[in-house]
């Protein structure tokens, strides 16, 4: 049997958290871009929890 390769959430969601602040470097966050930070957060913990790879 074929083994399917599923990418690990938590490294895609820290690789968006990422982008999206070396896209914001140099000012501080707008409070739309605290929200949007905060749901990437959010979903960062949420993959962590679900599949730990630390």
């Amino acid at each position: 049997m074929a083994t399917t390769c599923v990418p690990d959430a938590t490294a895609e969601t820290h690789g968006a958290i990422r982008d999206f602040m070396a896209a914001r470097t140099g000012r501080p966050l707008w409070p739309d871009e605290q929200d949007e930070h905060a749901l990437l957060l959010a979903a960062w913990a949420a993959a962590l929890r679900e599949h730990p790879t630390i």
